[in-house]
């Protein structure tokens, strides 16, 4: 409620108002009281005619000096706190109610906390919140744009007329906040910002919106709050407890808009998705999906890696409880959910982030720092305190509202060199003379000890493709502080090798070797992700050398060198039944593939190596550990086999593997202990559509010394395949 001395000035000044440079509308517009007099002044510049509703009936609002501005004076008792009025625009009346009088609401220890970098609730207080105020329900709109001259809100509830709604700003918080009666949810909303120092005017987009329309549309949307009715406690509290880094991580990489398609050809969304996703991830074996970027974004073609929705689940597939529903259903059935995020950079959109309120806010002004040249988007400015906010707030968000078990962090290498992707005079150095990105580096560090702090169990996975050293190791020993890190570097080595001809194989037999002497500097996921099988690269059957029967016996045995190599395991979707064409986001993948044997042979073993990677602690419980691996013999290059043992401590598996389509009679290896052994997965099964050499029920070890060992196997090895031995009897 206003009160003073100075309600009734007739000096104050309207024409600021007007001509939308007020930075505090709060001043001249709403009800005021002194004593037992009232005032109300309300901004319609539409109207030609404005009323206040009283019980006593409808009374005129008189013009004030400045055009589009009505006053009406009266008594105290008239007029009440929060005044409702009816206008007449073009003949047609319509009833309101005045936002200004409704004051500030945002906390100013959390306009403090924004400020200075310190926020993980930023979400919570800026962007569109509906609300009860007083009794009255609407929605409150807070942005920040310390640039700007004015803000205001516009949409489908005031014409998107700027002039109707000016926010009022925070001080010098560069904050604005305006509580709109009568608006909710499912309203659309922009902000019509002037610079202050160009006068330039903008329409942007909510930077925190919940939800937004449905591309090309560019609106945010006011979204009710969360209602999604949660089922999974039992989940996260397990989750909290794990022991991850000896727990089995098989990860299934999904676009959810690609994975499959209803019959007219539409995407699913997230609902239909748990119906039909979550059964197939299922019967694979897998422990965890990895959803690329959900965030929405405008152009389908960045796949979600250019997002400008950084608090909203992309609308092409629902709502956020929809979202949230397909989260707990995962949870429901022992699924974890990771999904990819963004904080290194963003698309130029007009509508969004870039130069928000006339400036780079975002961004950095110098382009040496704050642009990526080479993929056409802005970077991100991690020293200024607000922005990390923002960014750290939303991977709050996920993780708090959504319930993700993970953040797998793009782009990461961009981010930690000054010099990523720039030619010579193209940068320039940190205060210190290097080329690291000191800022990014503070700020990835932050966001792993928020993470693992604030959400017990929850992973961080950095895509790094450079040898920074300790990126997955904690940050009070000095290192970045990520859960995981993609190995690289094994899945270019191993492609490379598997798509020479196996008669050249002998000469890259580094390539499988080579991994193994950094295989346990970094806690690695190895990954046969979506950016292989795109942009001319092939598919990974496609990628095979050989004909048809080759070609999937090479499938196969990568997969078996994936799944029994120390890391966790990531797989992108198509891969696990050889699909042949490379990855479109514009269609389904090719279900009639599992029509032929072949096909449905891969799957099979994808499903069984899951089973087998999850059912023996050897396959996964050292995975990060040197003393789970060991080699049997790495120097066989001229037939290009490699064998090696993987341990736990209860036990080890035999693993050999033949890259050429040679079958090696009377092969030998060391092994640790004499006794019986058996096969336990063999890729050239005919269950898999292989030639089905095998080396029988039991194989019993030899006192003949092998390899430096003093028991061995006499092996048969199929061609193109691989084979796991565990020991069964003494």
């Amino acid at each position: 409620m206003n009160t003073g001395s100075g309600l009734f000035d007739p000096d104050q000044e309207l024409s600021g108002l007007v001509a939308g440079s007020a930075h505090n509308p709060m001043d001249l517009l709403g009800p005021r009281w002194q004593e037992d007099r009232a005032m109300l002044r309300v901004l319609r510049p539409a109207a030609t005619q404005v009323w206040l509703d009283t019980e006593a009936g409808l009374m005129p609002l008189r013009p004030a000096d400045a055009t589009a501005v009505f006053e009406w004076r009266g008594a105290a008792a008239t007029l009440p706190p929060h005044p409702r009025l009816v206008e007449e625009i073009d003949g047609e009346q319509r009833a309101f109610m005045d936002p200004y009088s409704f004051g500030l609401r945002i906390d100013g220890v959390a306009l403090a906390a924004f400020a200075a970098g310190r926020s993980r609730e930023a979400h919570g207080f800026l962007g569109a919140h509906p609300e009860v105020v007083d009794g009255v329900a609407g929605t409150r709109f807070a942005v920040w744009a310390p640039n700007a001259a004015r803000v205001a809100v516009v949409g489908d509830f005031n014409r998107w007329d700027g002039r109707t709604m000016p926010m009022q700003g925070h001080g010098d918080t560069g904050v604005w906040e305006l509580f709109a009666p009568d608006v909710g949810p499912g309203s659309l909303y922009k902000y019509e910002i002037r610079n202050r120092d160009s006068g330039a005017v903008l329409v942007k987009t909510d930077p925190y919106g919940r939800r937004f329309e449905v591309a090309p549309g560019t609106a945010a949307v006011v979204a009710a709050p969360p209602a999604h009715p949660w089922s999974d406690g039992e989940w996260m509290r397990a989750r909290a407890a794990e022991d991850w880094l000896h727990a089995p991580m098989s990860v299934f990489e999904v676009h959810l808009g690609s994975w499959r398609r209803d019959a007219a050809g539409a995407p699913l969304n997230y609902r239909q998705l748990a119906d039909q996703l979550l059964p197939y991830v299922l019967e694979l074996g897998f422990t965890h999906i990895e959803l690329m970027p959900v965030c929405e974004h405008p152009f389908d073609g960045s796949w979600g890696y250019q997002g400008t929705g950084y608090f909203a689940p992309t609308s092409r597939w629902g709502c956020l409880d929809d979202f949230c529903e397909l989260v707990d259903r995962c949870h429901a059935a022992n699924i974890g959910v990771l999904l990819d995020w963004v904080p290194g950079h963003f698309p130029r959109d007009a509508h969004a982030l870039a130069r928000f309120d006339g400036s780079a806010l975002y961004e950095h002004e110098d382009p040496c720092r704050g642009e990526h040249r080479e993929w056409g988007t802005l970077i991100f400015n991690h020293g200024r305190n607000e922005v990390r906010s923002f960014l750290f707030s939303s991977a709050h968000f996920w993780l708090d509202i959504c319930h993700v078990d993970g953040l797998r962090v793009d782009a990461v290498a961009s981010m930690l060199y000054l010099d990523y992707g720039r030619e010579h005079g193209g940068w320039y150095p940190n205060r210190h003379g290097g080329k690291e990105n000191l800022e990014a580096i503070d700020f990835l560090r932050e966001l792993n000890e928020l993470v693992h702090g604030c959400h017990p169990g929850a992973l961080t996975m950095a895509e790094e493709s450079t040898s920074w050293p300790m990126v997955s190791r904690p940050t009070y020993v000095g290192g970045l502080g990520f859960s995981m890190k993609w190995n690289m570097g094994w899945m270019n080595d191993t492609l490379a090798y598997f798509q020479e001809d196996p008669i050249h194989r002998r000469y890259h037999h580094d390539h499988l070797t080579f991994g193994l002497l950094y295989a346990f500097n970094e806690n690695f996921i190895l990954p046969l992700s979506h950016d292989e099988v795109v942009h001319g690269k092939r598919s990974l059957f496609d990628k095979m050398p050989g004909d048809p029967w080759q070609k999937f016996a090479n499938l196969r045995l990568l997969f078996v060198y994936q799944f029994t190599h120390p890391g966790r395991k990531l797989l992108f979707m198509g891969g696990e039944f050889a699909q042949g064409a490379e990855w479109s986001h514009q269609g389904e993948l090719d279900w009639r593939l599992l029509e032929f044997p072949c096909q449905r042979g891969i799957q099979r073993l994808v499903g069984d190596l899951n089973r087998l990677y999850r059912s023996r602690p050897a396959l996964h419980w050292h995975d990060f550990e040197g003393e789970g691996f060991e080699w049997i013999d790495c120097n066989d290059s001229s037939q290009s086999v490699i064998s090696f043992l993987r341990r736990a401590p209860a036990g080890f598996v035999v693993v050999v593997l033949n890259f050429t389509p040679v079958v090696r009679h009377g092969y030998r290896i060391g092994v640790p202990e004499s006794g019986v052994y058996r096969e336990i997965l063999n890729s050239d099964s005919t269950f898999y559509e292989g030639s089905d050499i095998t080396n029988g029920v039991h194989i019993e070890s030899a006192a003949q010394a092998a390899a430096g060992r003093p028991h061995s196997l006499e092996l048969t090895l199929p061609p193109l395949a691989g084979l796991v031995l565990e020991k069964v009897a003494g």
